[in-house]
This record gives structure tokens, sequence and C-alpha cells, in this order.
């Protein structure tokens, strides 16, 4: 996830990323780099991008079954991988082009590389976001340089005029994901962790737009092949945006409609189309994960690892909690990026906790008379439970007149902590429900 100047939050809502799509071309997609290019690009971003540490987790090893490695591209200058991309494309524009600026739209990673890499090599850059970015995205973005145009509530809209002032003004696009530049930049991280961990079997990947995935995939494959070896490649996927799942079932890019989720980062509706072939014939499995899944996952990762994970950023270690990733050998985990806004990692812990059944919400309908309040937190704390939060009313639906109903919320140490403290509770003659 390090300067913290580079590391600025994810927005609190995923609103604003939820449903990027890359257009659909009009002329075929260009031709897929070459492991020479990634290896020349690795050589471009050298002097802009950090190599990021490699970390080993005891605890994902014990649920694999083989040894985990964490790729901590979340303590990446502007806390994610998008420099990389970014600063490639750019360095490959002519001097015509470079005099000309460069434009690019989001409310996310791709707004911060852009513009830092724009500030390295002296190009003027606009990037248009949407109204309601997060106020440390924005301040990040302009701190590096780039002017920034606030426009539309999305990224859909904020594209579209960020492509109408590329026409207008002759500046140079730069997407997120669907260019051989961008897609050579992200695979110098394939190269970066077979420096670090010769030895792997596997490597775990997000995906959203395809960018990441496609660039290491040619990296570690090409790799692979040249020294007589095989790796495998995982690509992990929300399941509220899984649209290569569909595309490769179609034979073709198609578009889906996505639903909210915590890794809004990675929540594209469309894959693109220089990435599309790519991940078809180079990636051996895709999966996908739940939030509930992506929220253990990042309270995992503070807990065990002290690592600050952005939700999109912990889809792989979620994979390998939630058994979706299995047999792997030595493993290589991406963590993508670390730029989450606190107050959604408040949230985000508090839905991991619940999902762990570490914070239960329990109803215990009560006879309305004094003492019952005390008797039941009596009995909780006895079973080493805390209570956290109450509420006693006598409203609602399916009360008797003489009744009341304590909503409480208790820390427990996990399921089956959780289970004796509803026994204790039963046994002292409560009839406790779990709230959902």
């Amino acid at each position: 996830m390090s300067d913290d100047a580079d590391r600025t939050p994810e927005p609190a809502t995923s609103h604003s990323v939820d449903t990027y799509t890359e257009p659909s071309r009009t002329t075929p997609p260009p031709p897929r780099p070459t492991l020479a290019d990634i290896e020349s690009a690795r050589d471009v971003v050298a002097g802009v991008v950090r190599v990021t540490p490699m970390e080993t987790s005891q605890f994902l090893a014990e649920v694999l079954g083989a040894p985990v490695h964490l790729k901590c591209e979340n303590l990446q200058r502007t806390g994610a991988y998008k420099l990389r991309g970014a600063y490639n494309r750019l360095s490959s524009l002519t001097p015509d082009e470079r005099a000309r600026g460069v434009v690019a739209a989001s409310a996310g990673n791709h707004a911060q590389g852009v513009a830092l890499a724009a500030r390295e090599l002296g190009v003027h850059a606009t990037i248009f976001m949407p109204v309601g970015v997060a106020l440390p995205k924005l301040q990040a973005t302009r701190g590096y340089g780039a002017d920034t145009v606030l426009h539309g509530h999305s990224v859909e809209a904020a594209l579209a005029a960020a492509k109408e002032f590329a026409a207008t003004t002759g500046a140079v696009f730069i997407p997120p994901f669907d260019h051989p530049d961008i897609i050579a930049g992200q695979g110098t991280l394939g190269l970066e962790i077979l420096e670090q961990v010769p030895d792997l079997d596997t490597v775990v990947i997000p995906i959203g737009g395809g960018g990441l995935i496609s660039g290491m995939a040619i990296a570690l494959k090409g790799m692979a092949e040249r020294t007589g070896r095989s790796i495998r490649v995982v690509g992990v996927q929300s399941e509220h945006a899984a649209s290569y799942t569909g595309s490769i079932a179609a034979g073709t890019p198609t578009t889906i409609t996505t639903t909210p989720t915590i890794a809004d980062g990675i929540a594209v509706a469309r894959p693109g189309d220089t990435n599309f072939p790519i991940v078809r014939d180079l990636v051996d499995e895709i999966v996908a994960v739940s939030d509930d899944d992506v929220a253990r996952a990042l309270v995992l990762l503070l807990e065990r690892a002290k690592l600050v994970v952005e939700a999109a950023g912990a889809v792989g270690v979620a994979a390998i909690m939630a058994g979706a990733v299995t047999g792997t050998g030595r493993t290589v985990v991406m963590l993508s990026g670390g730029n989450i806004d606190p107050l959604m990692m408040e949230r985000v812990i508090t839905r991991g906790l619940v999902a762990a059944q570490r914070y239960v919400g329990i109803r215990v309908m009560l006879p309305d008379r004094p003492g019952q309040l005390a008797r039941v937190a009596q009995v909780i704390s006895d079973a080493g439970a805390n209570v956290v939060e109450v509420l006693h009313t006598r409203h609602g639906s399916g009360l008797e007149i003489s009744e009341v109903a304590l909503d409480l919320s208790i820390e427990a140490r996990g399921p089956e902590h959780a289970a004796a403290v509803q026994e204790r509770l039963h046994e002292a003659g409560f009839r406790p429900q779990v709230q959902q």
C-alpha cells in the first residue's frame, strides 16, 4: 500500500465507480503486448515506481495448505499499481502528443496514477472526476499538478466529458486498462514477483477491466515458457460484477449490469477489447467472491498482516479464505491497492466482524418488569461476551402487551462462542433470536 502523500482513500460510497464500461471498438484491437514489451516497460517505469514488498502469511498458508505470499502493491506510490501502466503509456507519447497534454476520467486510482505520471514527465494532465468524489482523492490528484474537472455523478458521465475534451482540444485520452502500453506497464508486476518468489506455482490476481491480469499473465506465462516450467494464473472478480465469466462463455466482450459492491475498484461492466483475448487465452481459472468474503479478508489483513488494503485489492485473499482457490502450490496473492476511506473501513470492518460472527445481533423477548435487562446482561457477561449496544423497546410487531423487545449487539470470539452465548441464554429461560 510509501509516501503518505501518495496514499489516498477510496470514497465512502461506491456510486462513482461501480458501472465503468470501456466502450466497444469499431476497429480491431491492437496487437497484444509481448514479454519483450513488458521487459522494456520495466526499464521505463523503474525510475518512478517502487519495488513493493513481498510478505508471507502463515494463517493463509494453513487455510490453503501451501505457502502463501502477499505482493504488497498497496504500498506503491499513489497507493495502487495503476501508476505503472499510466507512466508507461505517457512515456510512449510523441513530442507532439506530449505538447497537447493528456486527459483521463476516474474517481479512483487511475486518476492519481495519470496525474503523478504526467507530473514526472512534464506533461499537462486534465482529469475529469464525478461530482462528489472523495475529497482526499480530489486533493491528491490536484496535488500532483493535474487540472481536475468535476462533471456528472458517475464515471460514465466523466468519461464522456473526457472524450469530448480530447476531441475538442487534441489532448490524448489515457484509458484505464484497454491499451497495450497500459497492459505492458501493469505486466511489470509479473516480472517483479518472479524475482521475489522464483519458485512460485500460482498467482492470484484481481480482475476489473483486465489491465492488471492481462499484463501479468503475459509476463508470468512468457517467463514460465522461457524457463520450461508452468505457472498457474487465477483471476478473482466480485460476484456483483463478474463481467469476464459471462464474456468468456459468450466468446466475446459483453456488457453486464453490475450491482453495488464494496469492491468497487473492480466493478467493471465490460472487459476491455484488448484485454479480453489475453485473459481468455492465458488465465487458467476465474472465480468470484461475495462482499462478506471480502470484508472478512480485510479484517484478516488488518489483524494478521497489519496491512491496510482496499476492498478490490483484497479479493485474492477473500478467494482463499472462502475456499474458491485450492490446490495451488506456492501461491502469490496480489494486494493491488490500499486506498480506502476511513469511513468505508469502519463499515467494512463491522461487516467483516458480523460475517465472522464476532459481532452478533440478538433479540430477546422479556416480560415487562424491572430487573430483566440486568439478568440478560449478567448471563452474557458470565458467558464471556461483551454487550456493545442495547435497544430496549415496547413497540414492534409480535410483541405482547406485557412484553418488551431487547435488541443486543454483542462481541464474541467467533461462531462457537456466539452459539455458546445463545445456549446460556436458553438455559436461563430466555428465547434469543439471532438478527441478520
